[in-house]
Order: C-alpha cells, then sequence, then structure tokens
C-alpha cells in the first residue's frame, strides 16, 4: 500500500467506530496512515470512545455518505465496508437486508465503478450450523443454510457477487469469533472472554451451559474458532497491500473449548478457576453450534496470537483497565 498524506487519495472505513472497524483505524493509525473517512452512527451508545485519540480526516454518518461521494470519485482511494447491524438476535428483517444488503450492493456498485479497493465483511454466520463444514470455496455460497435473518443478509450479499460476476473483484471476510479491546458498546453480542470477567468480578465464578450433546461433548467442552482482534485486523488490512479477490475465512483454523478459555481467563486474572453448568434453553439448544473451525486452507498467511497470550492482553491491558485500543 502506497503511504498516503493527508490530503491524498481516502480510505473509507464504514462502521469506523465499531469493535472491528475502530481497531482497523488504529492499525492504519500506527503504520502512519491518517487519510481516513470514517463512516458511522454513535446513536445513544458510548462507542464514540473508541476513536478517542485517533487520527481521521472526517466523521460522517452512513446515512450521509452516498450522497457525499458524488462528484469526489478521485478523491478516494478503497472502502474497508464493515459497517453493518452484526446482532444475530435482531428480528425486524427488514431493516437487516437494508443495512447489510441493499446498503452494500450500492457501496459495491460506486466502487466497481470507478475502480476503487472495495474490502468488506461478510460473516462465519453464513455457515449456518456447519453440517456442511466451514470452506470458503466460492462453489460453496449457494448451499450454505444460515441459522439467522443476520447470517442471511450476509449471504444474500456474498450471492448477489456471486451472481453479478464481481466475486473476485472484491475481498470478502467471513470473521469467525473475534475477541479483543473495543467491543464494550455491544452488550450481549460482546464475546464471551467479556462476560467471562465481568462474571468472576460480579459472582466469582463463570457459569457455562451444559452439554446438549454428551455424547460428543462434555459440558463447557463445545468449541469455537476464536480470533484476536489485533490479527482480524491485521489481516483486513494486509489486503489493501495487495490485488487479491474473492472471499476468505478470518478464523485461526484451530479450536478452543469454553472450558479452555475460562481457564484462560481466571489465569489473566490471576484467580483459581471455578466453574459452574447450567442447562441451556431449549429454544437455544435447537439452534447451538457445539463447534466451528475455519478452514484456512484458501487464505493467504494470517498470523495468530496464541490464544492465552490473547486473553492475557485483552484481559490486563484493556479489561481491567477499562481501557481501549
Amino acid at each position: 500500500m502506497k503511504k498516503q498524506m493527508f490530503d491524498d487519495q481516502l480510505i473509507v472505513v464504514t462502521g469506523a467506530a465499531g469493535f472491528i472497524g475502530s481497531g482497523v483505524v488504529r492499525h492504519l493509525n500506527d503504520k502512519g496512515f491518517s487519510n481516513l473517512l470514517l463512516v458511522d452512527d454513535f446513536g445513544r451508545s458510548d462507542k464514540w470512545k473508541n476513536l478517542v485519540g485517533k487520527k481521521y480526516v472526517d466523521f460522517i454518518s452512513r446515512y450521509d455518505l452516498m450522497q457525499w461521494l458524488e462528484g469526489k470519485e478521485s478523491q478516494v482511494e478503497a472502502f474497508i465496508h464493515l459497517g453493518a447491524c452484526s446482532s444475530t438476535t435482531e428480528t425486524d428483517g427488514d431493516y437487516i437486508t437494508d443495512i447489510n444488503y441493499r446498503y452494500s450492493i450500492n457501496l459495491c456498485e460506486y466502487a466497481m465503478k470507478n475502480n476503487h479497493r472495495f474490502i468488506y465483511a461478510s460473516s462465519a454466520a453464513t455457515y449456518g450450523s456447519g453440517a456442511q463444514g466451514y470452506s470458503d470455496d466460492h462453489g460453496k455460497i449457494d448451499s450454505l443454510s444460515p441459522m439467522n435473518v443476520y447470517g442471511y443478509s450476509k449471504q444474500m450479499f456474498d450471492q448477489w457477487l456471486l451472481r453479478s460476476g464481481l466475486i473476485d473483484k472484491v475481498v470478502g471476510l467471513k470473521y469467525f469469533n473475534i475477541f479483543g479491546p473495543n467491543e464494550y458498546h455491544k452488550g450481549r453480542m460482546a464475546s464471551m472472554v467479556l462476560h467471562m470477567v465481568n462474571q468472576i468480578n460480579d459472582i466469582g465464578k463463570v457459569r457455562l451451559f451444559k452439554s446438549n450433546d454428551a455424547k460428543n461433548f462434555k459440558d463447557g467442552d463445545q468449541c469455537r474458532d476464536f480470533l484476536y482482534v489485533k490479527d482480524a485486523v491485521a489481516f483486513t488490512c494486509s489486503f489493501l497491500e495487495n490485488d487479491l479477490g474473492g472471499i476468505y475465512n478470518a478464523g485461526s483454523g484451530k479450536t478452543t473449548t469454553w472450558n479452555q478459555l475460562a481457564e484462560m481467563v481466571f489465569a489473566a486474572m490471576d484467580k483459581k478457576p471455578t466453574i459452574e453448568y447450567f442447562d441451556m434453553p431449549e429454544d437455544l439448544a435447537k439452534q447451538y453450534q457445539n463447534f466451528t473451525c475455519a478452514d484456512m486452507k484458501k487464505s493467504p498467511s494470517l498470523k495468530t496470537t496464541p490464544m492465552d497470550q490473547a486473553v492475557a492482553d485483552y484481559v490486563k491491558n484493556y479489561l481491567l483497565r477499562d481501557a481501549r485500543w
């Protein structure tokens, strides 16, 4: 990526005040880039705190972006489109598809028309239960079965790119279980690392679901593919430095059980592990994923921080200090 000056071409970052978005801003700032147009809406959340101390050209609402872009084609170099409704429990399908599907189409069409780099957030939620595996092979996109409208909205955009013949001209990233600093505003949707720290501080123990598949998973041995946000951000921004195209998994390619994660959190807090198991709600048990693991064979080299080191960094340097990255 050619180093840009403040008044040179812009890198547009949508969802810039969010979890991964604010990390992208931090990463690019640390590399000397401040030619950033940040796009987001604060609403009533405190995610504005994620941008304190960061450098950028301007901050505008997502509702104003398309109008702002008119006549400024030569001023833009690339888009990192991370803005979305990311709640897997959101039930307003019209709202989700408008934000995650239609808005993405409009932005992508603008970028393609003007030969801009376009990097966007897809999601591992498109894989649904994982019954068909976690391969990012384009030939398998149409066969995937998301389990919620959020995953489906991401699937819709992936399929639109496929039908439009654009899938190899953009970069889509299927983020798996990303955790790390700057997720305070996510509430229930924040990572279990944050929730575990809060539980330990509040009640002195971590509470985990009992297994709903005792034959294959013991209590707390359900597992996920976790990726530290700093690694996810570095991977995302690496596509500004190459001309690769297509959809790629953004995971570690490894699994960590909830029990292992809890033990890492306790260790980071210098406390003895105490774990309690409770019954999984019946409605959740019907769609609960006991296993996720990204197939990383297709993806370019993604450097990952060992889980115990990532958890320790997050807990000690951010959560226990109420700090942001």
